[in-house]
Order: C-alpha cells, then structure tokens, then sequence
C-alpha cells in the first residue's frame, strides 16, 4: 500500500513537471510575435478590423493566461489607415483553471496611453459602427429537425450566465476619447483620463476614482471633472449601486463670459433593472453660490420613464450668481433678487418637468403654486401661481437715456405753459409740440412669436408701474406669436377695474388691442403716483376699447384708435376756478372793475363725463359736461395724445344759484341766468382747466345781444306806454318782437 502511494506521488510529480515543461517551452519556445501576420488576419476575418502591431507582444499561460500588448492600432477595412483606437500599452492576466468554471480571476488591468478617436460623417455613420461584424458566411446551418433540440441549445444555456468577475484592480493612465459629427459640426475631447479603481468583484464595494478634462465646441466649453465613489454590482439581480458619489470640477469658457463655475454634486445613486427603476438619494449639488439638496425617484425605465422627487434650494442671491456665471442680469433696483430660495416637489418625464407643490420666495414676496414645462421641444410653459405681495417694479429693466430724453423735454414744455397759465389776462398756453412718448423698442418679437404659454396669476397686492392693486389677478396665454390677456382685474384706490386684450406679433408690426373697464377709481392717486400733479380730483369709471400698432410707445399712441367714456364723479377742477373766469366775463358787462386779482381756488363739480372717439392718436370729444353748483358747463374739442395736448372750446351756463360771487364787480344780473358764456381751453393736457381763458371775441357778442335785449325792452315799455288799451294785447306782442329782431 505504502509502494502504491509513492508510485502515484511519483506519477502526480511526474505530471505536473510535464505540464510545467510544457508551458516553459511554449512560453519561450513559441514567440507570438511570429504570428502577427496570422493574428491580423484572424481580426480582419472575425472582428472586420486592420489591427497594427507596432511593438511586442508579451504572453504568459499557465497558471496565468497573460498578455501584453504594445503600440497596437485598431482600424476599420473601409479606412485602414485611420484608426479609430490605438494603445501604449495594455496589460492583463486570467487565472487558467477558474476559467473552466466561467469565473474570471485576473490581477491587475493596466492601459496606458488608450486614445479613441469617434467620428460620424456627413451621412450620420460612425467609423466604429462596422466593428464585430465579419463577413456573411457563404453556407448555412440547416434547421434542427421538429421537436430535436438545436445543436447549441445547451451552450447558449450555459453562455447566458453571467460570468464571475474578479479583479485585482483596473488602471487607465493618459486615456483619450475624440468625438465630432460632421452634420451637426459638434465636438467632444475628454483627455488626460486617469481611471482607478480597487478589486472588482460581484456585491462588494468597488473604490472608483476618474479625472479628466472635457471640452466641447458648441458652445466653446473646457471643464475640469473628478469622479469618486464605491461602485457595487449584482448583475445576477440587475441592481447597481454607487455609494458616497462625488463629481466635482471646475467649467469656463464662452457661454461664462470668462467666469469660473465650481461645481459639484453627490448623493447615492441605485439603478435596478429588473424593477425598472433608479434612484438618488442624499442629493447635493453646488454651483457657485447656489446650494440644492432633495431626492429624485425614476420609474418604468423600460418603457417611458416617469420621474419624482423633491428639491429644496436655499437663500440665494440670483444677480450675484449669475454674474459670477457670466450672465449678468439687466439692472434692477437695488436689492432686487438677492434673497431667492424655493421647495418644490418635482414630477416629468424624458420630454417634460413640472414643479409641484411649490413654496418660492423673491426678496420679500412669496409665492406657491405650480410652474411646467410640459414639452421641452415647444417650450411649453405653464405657470399657476399664488402670491401675497409682489412689487414688480423692483424687476423692471432701467429706464432708456431716450426715454428720459423725451421725458426730460416733455417737462420742460409743461412747466413753460404752466407759467403762462397764471389766473389773468396772460394769453393761452401753447399747445404742445414735442413727441412725449419713446422710440425705444418695446417687445421682443422674435421670442413673442416662440412662446407657448399659459399663465393664472394672483396676488393679495401687486404694484405695477408704482400703482398699488389689492386681490390682483392675471391670467394669459400665448401660442404661435398670439398672446391673450384673458384678464388683468384687481381693487384700486377703493375702486376696481379689469382690463382685456390681445397681441399679435406674427405681422412684423406687431396688433394691440385693449378693453378697459375701470370704476370708481380716484383719478388724482393714479396721476399722483405717476409723479404728476393732478389737475382734476375724481371718482373716475371708464370703459374704452381701444387699437394700435407699432413696437414702441410711440408708435402704439400715433396709431391709436377706438372709443372710450368716462364719468367723473364728486370732483374738483386743481387750482383753476371757473367761478373765477365767469367772474372776468361779468364784471366785463356789468363794466366794473374787479376789486382783487383772485388766485388759484379750485372748482368743485358734481359729475364731469364725456365721450371720447379715437383716431391716430388724436382724441375728439363732442359732449364734454360738468355739473357745479349752480353752473353746467358743455364742452366740445380735441386731446392730441400724440403730444399730451387739447383744444376746447366750453361755454359756462349760470343755472340761476343765487350764491354770492367773489367779488362785487360781477354781481350776477338775472339776465345772465341761462347764457353759455365762452371759455376756451389750449395748452398741455396736465395743466386741465389752468389752461382756460374767457373768449373775449364770445363775450363781445353776448354784450351785442345782452344790448339789444336791453333796448328792445325799453322800447316795449314806451309802446305800452303810448298805446295804452288802445290795442289789442296781441298786436303790441308783436310790434314787441319785431323789435327784438
């Protein structure tokens, strides 16, 4: 027994000296270097590729099935002689036995210097598309015959089972990939790729370190990239993990304007294919300034995948960051945008996103609601909001220098007719003659015509152009360069007014037209807000349906046209007293002199209303009236908006109020009671009733017939007189009224 074990100890000892002799001999008796020909054949029959091998071939077979490869070149037969890949060096080695076993147990992966050069050409054909595809065999496998399994039935079996993998580590040192597409001129560079990673087996943590430099012409775009993490891997359950992600970098180039983004993000990222889903978890990204932390969920990844999660983004001063991206915003007032942050709960797909359940705050306005893009291709935006109080003139661009230009002369002409308009004999103010209104170019038509819009939009208080509105709401839509403002209603100085219309900027000159309701809104905080000083006081109602033209204000005013009414309610006439100018006329008739200059003193009215027909900027208003106290006065002329001027002509009508006058030199006479005396009103229309002067030629005539009243009843009197009773009354009527004529 003792001899029979030592025989096969000998016998065993024997054999593996044998299979040790053997793999010496072919390991350095047999030189692959030889056989390069025939190994660049055996690529150009089963892979379809021109491999070049410029340097030396290192091999190694048992216990380790190695292999080393230097300056090795891959290229596809159509371009031989462009290869799409070429290596320094690549080294690896495969334990011989586990690979029986279909286990992969291999030391340490090492590539140096792997360059990969992708391109597509004009036709969209990429140069690495025609790889492993060997020519068509020129006979067939026949059928397996019914119900007889097919030959590699079983072997198929077998090779889809996932192979064991085990490796010591994997290291890729100067790695670069060069992709461009020739159609749609774009390229990407990622160069100086250094790639580590620890032992790679199946449901262990994998240490992951990659670094590398990405650049991109479209936009011109360099980046500086770091990736770290533990990578795990289950391909039995199709589940993947990276733990403790980390990418970080920085970015320049065109589109920062030759700023610096330091950027990161991290969290834990899961993708399990077998249940479709992905997930990641514990997110941080950074840009900057800007902070955001949340979760996102995926699902159905095998069909369309459904997309949820929440984000928070803290405090942030947006002007700031995008200055710092090289994006600076217009300028604003001061403060505007420097404390934004925001919570949200976020839902899409591949193809659109939508922010729910959205708590944003801007300075010190804050908003919940929903805002999404519902096709990213169309732009499709959709926004439903809710804000508490929300002063959009903060976030209006500057004023132009031209705009302050006009402004500037607009002012200057009306202070010089307010010094005319001084209570007197001073004649009428000029009328105005300078354009008050900009050039500048209002819309963006280019981008008007892009939108797809739907916006419902509240506010407990909006300012708009320093107007206060209470329980503000606006709701809009846009689409094909068709934008409707459905409604823009709100409460206004105790009144209340809606406003309606459309834009359509598909002509090039883009159409306005505009419905207004207003009531009971004090026209004089309007005006006042608007750093004017008001010269009428009043309840104002309005109802206007107007239409213009044109991409600027002033084009929009000198094309104006449509209708409008008002009514003016419990008002006052600012610093102009009609009473005052009625008092002139009297005196003038009753040939007295005024005791005292009277100054400025308002004229309180009942109701002021009119009628206004618009036409290229020009509006005329036939039945101008106010009601006073114990006056009516009726207007008829003209308001040029082009220049903010009017023309009226109005005549004063004493109703018999036997309240005292200013001064005794006008003592109404009953004959006054009834005639409409002559007012006419030139000037910028800021000044209002300060612009009015008596129409001295109008006072002349009712002198003439105030006369020849007076001389008709005198003469009626001496005909009564002379002929007693010895007519009939109705022939001495008569004889009257021929008088009068």
């Amino acid at each position: 027994m003792k001899a029979f074990g030592k025989i096969l100890g000998l016998f065993i000892l024997g054999l593996l000296l044998i299979i040790v002799a053997l793999g010496f001999a072919l390991t350095h008796l047999f030189d692959p270097n030889d056989y390069k020909d025939e190994i660049r054949q055996l690529a150009r029959d089963k892979a379809n590729v021109e491999l070049t091998l410029d340097g030396d071939i290192g091999w190694s077979l048992f216990p380790w099935l190695g292999l080393e490869l230097h300056e090795a070149k891959v290229a596809t037969l159509a371009a031989p002689d462009q290869p799409f890949a070429d290596v320094q060096m690549l080294g690896l080695s495969v334990r011989v036995l586990p690979l029986l076993r279909k286990q992969v147990q291999m030391s340490d992966v090492r590539i140096e210097g792997l360059n990969l050069s992708l391109h597509r050409d004009e036709n969209g054909h990429g140069n690495w598309e025609d790889i492993g595809k060997p020519a068509a065999a020129t006979g067939q496998t026949p059928p397996a015959a019914p119900g007889e399994p097919a030959p590699d039935a079983d072997k198929s079996e077998r090779s889809s089972r996932p192979i064991q993998l085990n490796i010591d580590s994997l290291t890729v040192n100067n790695a670069r990939i060069d992709y461009s597409d020739a159609r749609k001129g774009q390229t990407f560079l990622a160069e100086s790729i250094q790639l580590s990673t620890g032992a790679i087996r199946e449901t262990s943590d994998i240490p992951i370190k990659l670094t590398a430099f990405l650049s991109t012409n479209q936009p011109m775009l360099r980046a500086k990239t770091e990736l770290v993490g533990e990578l795990r891997l289950d391909r039995a359950l199709q589940r993947y993990q990276f733990e403790d992600m980390r990418l970080s970098g920085e970015a320049a180039g065109e589109p920062l304007q030759g700023k610096t983004v330091t950027f990161a993000a991290q969290g834990q990222l899961l993708v399990d294919l077998a249940a479709n889903i992905a997930e990641w978890n514990g997110l941080k990204i950074s840009a900057n300034q800007l902070r955001a932390l949340g979760e996102l969920r995926a699902r159905d990844l095998d069909k369309t995948p459904q997309v949820s999660g929440g984000l928070s983004i803290a405090q942030l001063d947006v002007r700031t960051f995008f200055d710092t991206i090289g994006q600076p915003l217009p300028p604003m007032a001061d403060g505007a945008l420097s404390k934004v942050e925001m919570v949200t709960r976020l839902s899409g797909t591949p193809n659109s996103v939508a922010l729910e359940d959205l708590s944003l705050k801007v300075d010190d306005s804050h908003f919940t609601g929903r805002i999404a893009v519902t096709d990213f291709a169309r732009q499709a935006l959709r926004v439903q909001l809710k804000g508490d109080t929300f002063d959009a003139d903060r976030y209006r661009p500057a004023e132009s220098e031209e705009s302050k230009g006009v402004k500037a002369a607009r002012k200057s002409e009306v202070q010089s007719g307010e010094a005319a308009a001084i209570a007197g004999d001073t004649p009428l103010p000029e009328q105005p003659t300078k354009a008050a209104w900009s050039t500048t170019r209002l819309l963006p038509l280019e981008r008007l015509r892009t939108l797809d819009v739907e916006a419902d939009l509240s506010f407990g208080k909006l300012i708009v152009n320093k107007l206060p509105i209470d329980n503000a709401a606006f709701k809009t839509q846009a689409a094909g360069g068709l934008v409707k403002v459905e409604s823009l209603r709100g409460d206004l100085y105790n009144g209340n007014f809606e406003l309606k219309g459309n834009l359509d900027a598909r002509p090039e000159v883009p159409l306005v037209s505009v419905q207004t309701r207003a009531v009971k809104v004090p026209v004089e905080r309007i005006l006042e807000s608007q750093g004017q000083n008001p010269p009428v006081r009043g309840l104002l109602t309005l109802n206007s349906d107007l239409n213009g033209k044109g991409n600027s204000e002033k084009a929009l005013v000198d094309s104006l046209s449509g209708t409008a009414g008002f009514t003016l309610n419990n008002g006052v006439l600012v610093n102009a007293n009609l009473e005052q100018q009625l008092c002139r006329g009297i005196s003038v008739l009753n040939r007295k002199t005024l005791s005292a200059e009277p100054r400025g003193k308002d004229t309180p009215f009942q109701q002021l209303d009119g009628n206004l027909a618009l036409r290229n900027g020009v509006a005329s208003n036939p039945d101008l009236k106010v009601r006073t106290p114990g006056l009516t006065v009726n207007g008829n002329g003209d308001v040029d908006l082009r220049v903010l001027g009017m023309n009226y002509r109005v005549g004063i009508v004493i109703e018999g109020d036997k309240s005292e006058m200013p001064d005794p030199a006008c003592e109404i006479n009953p004959r006054y009671v009834g005639i409409e005396w002559p007012v006419q009103c030139r000037g910028p229309l800021e000044l209002g009733a300060k612009a009015c002067r008596l129409d001295r030629e109008g006072l002349g005539q009712i002198a003439a017939r105030l006369a020849g009243d007076r001389i008709s009843e005198k003469l009626g009197d001496k005909l009564d007189e002379k002929l007693g009773d010895k007519v009939s009354p109705e022939l001495k009527d008569a004889l009257k009224g021929l008088f009068k004529r």
